[in-house]
């Protein structure tokens, strides 16, 4: 199984509102996922960006791979993968 560290888009229409999630790479965009690990709020001034550091380093030492928009806001975050 091929797991992925991406976002699940959850808000609005003209609003969104992104979750990180962790999940297996054939499920859609907002179907299933294995756990959330945080939260991504493009809208707010400045974009609040909360992840839990401690999940998303176990999933990467355990194989999951983050999209490159995920990639960015770990970077943002200032989490070392």
């Amino acid at each position: 199984m091929a797991v992925k560290i991406r976002l699940k888009r959850m808000g609005a229409k003209k609003a969104p509102f992104y979750r990180v999630v962790v999940s297996d790479s054939r499920s859609p965009r907002d179907g299933r996922f294995i756990e959330e690990i945080g939260y991504y709020n493009p809208i707010s001034e400045p974009a609040v960006i909360k992840i839990d550091e401690e999940k998303a380093v176990q999933w990467v030492k355990n194989g999951a791979q983050p999209t490159d928009v995920v990639k960015k806001l770990f970077e943002k975050a200032g989490i070392n993968k």
